[in-house]
């Protein structure tokens, strides 16, 4: 009888443990599809509204902004009230805000649109990791990290191979209406399978102080970073989100259950290294894909179907390789091919730095190839790396933690993208501008995210030394 019950129950957790796997998949899969796929439709989007190409870099950057700013908030929540239900609510905004996006009528609606479905990534950011690593033990961490991060390429795979199809026949329109039938199967396999029943952590009261001064500091010091060529007030703004968060920091020292454990950066630096690679690795390679589409549709005169076919290499070498790194990352130390991936994207970036009139479309594709698999090596060990540093108990925050530095190297890598346009083209638009001043300005942004990489190389080797300690 003891025996029967034991089978049942095991039987029971392995359902539950597939079931919590398909939850984060999906969920991992369709946050990434609709980011990839409406780059393809950027510059269609700028000449159907009329907007200039500065302007139209707010469409990915309002989405990264949002998310950044409210993944830890949510990561706290998620903790007090139930990662399922903060979960589900998220999967749920996010698709309603794909219909509506449908029927924008101007730019600004579709940012604001953007900027809501940020807010409910964010929910899904805070949540899906610490759920997946709360269902699985230490020793299996690596490889279901790995599959996450399968399905996360995969959903950047399919976006710029569907994105240019659906923008060349159907409109960008399609775009979010696709992503929101994707969406609504995501809602409906989370209410059904995902088990919940999780323990809470309910001491203290929430810290409302420290979230607003969370909040303020992102977005004050994002926003004001991103209008440095354009506002004049701009310095104001990054000067106000500085002081916002050294007030963040006094009032978390001080809380009985804060939004983050300041300490935790100064007792445990691996972590600390950990989330600052990831932070200086996101910010050197997430534009590539924005960077590259302008490329090959404005410069090389490709049309989004093309553009997107060529573009889908880098992820889909991603979601090949990301499992294999997940598993070598539970037989060897996370470090080591976190810093090699990182040394590989950086080579990929100065490359890209040099691409001109004249450069083969071979050598652009080997290119997107090779940052794929250095990104794989990268993304599944370094989270691991993460993860293995804190408790359980702890698990959503960090979670939300590191989807913040995710975000926030996106959010700072277009906004860099938006300060070298705007100093170069000033409000000009896509359509107008000559090649070879795209092109002078593409190869100075490849520059400075080739240095930002090798930043990013240096604390990654960093946790070596920290580990010893």
């Amino acid at each position: 009888m003891k025996a029967e019950k034991r089978a049942e129950k095991t039987k029971k957790h392995t359902e539950e443990q597939k079931s919590t796997l398909r939850v984060s998949l999906t969920t991992a899969f369709i946050t990434t599809f609709m980011g990839s796929a409406l780059n393809l439709a950027i510059p269609d989007m700028g000449e159907y509204f009329d907007v200039s190409a500065a302007f139209l870099g707010w469409i990915v950057t309002a989405y990264m902004l949002a998310v950044a700013t409210m993944s830890v908030p949510f990561g706290k929540i998620a903790d007090t009230t139930g990662r399922r239900r903060v979960m589900i609510l998220g999967i749920l905004f996010f698709t309603l805000f794909n219909i509506i996006s449908v029927f924008a009528p101007n730019m600004a609606t579709v940012i604001v649109l953007r900027t809501a479905q940020g807010v409910a990534g964010a929910m899904i950011f805070a949540t899906n990791t610490a759920i997946l690593i709360s269902a699985f033990p230490g020793k299996e961490r690596g490889k279901v990290l790995g599959k996450m991060t399968a399905a996360t390429y995969i959903g950047l795979s399919a976006g710029p191979f569907m994105g240019g199809f659906l923008n060349h026949y159907l409109g960008w329109q399609s775009i979010f209406a696709t992503a929101a039938l994707v969406g609504i199967f995501a809602f409906v396999t989370a209410v059904r399978k995902l088990p919940g029943g999780e323990k809470l952590i309910t001491e203290g009261r929430h810290d409302y102080a420290g979230s607003i001064l969370y909040v303020a500091m992102i977005i004050l010091t994002m926003y004001g970073l991103s209008n440095i060529t354009s506002g004049r007030y701009a310095w104001i703004w990054v000067l106000a989100g500085m002081v916002a968060g050294i007030f963040f920091v006094l009032v978390e020292l001080r809380a009985a259950n804060p939004v983050i454990q300041v300490r935790i950066f100064i007792s445990n630096m691996v972590y600390t290294l950990s989330n600052i690679a990831a932070l200086l690795n996101y910010g050197a390679t997430f534009a590539i894909g924005y960077l590259m589409s302008i490329y090959l549709q404005v410069v090389m005169g490709y049309d989004s179907q093309t553009a997107g076919l060529i573009l889908v290499t880098q992820p889909l070498i991603q979601a090949f390789f990301s499992p294999m790194a997940g598993r070598w990352s539970d037989r060897t130390e996370p470090y080591k091919l976190a810093s090699a991936g990182m040394g590989i994207c950086a080579l990929c970036l100065f490359f890209f730095s040099s691409v001109s009139l004249e450069t083969p479309l071979w050598a652009i594709i080997s290119a997107l190839c090779v940052t794929g698999f250095g990104f794989a090596l990268f993304s599944s060990p370094n989270t691991n790396a993460v993860m293995a540093c804190i408790k359980p108990k702890d698990y959503s925050v960090a979670s939300s933690i590191l989807a913040t530095m995710r975000s926030l190297g996106h959010t700072s890598s277009m906004s860099l993208v938006t300060v070298i346009v705007g100093a170069y083209m000033g409000t000009a638009s896509l359509a107008s501008a000559r090649p070879e001043l795209l092109i002078k300005t593409m190869h100075t942004a490849f520059i400075v995210f080739t240095g930002l990489c090798i930043v990013g190389i240096l604390m990654s080797l960093k946790r070596k030394t920290a580990s010893e300690k």
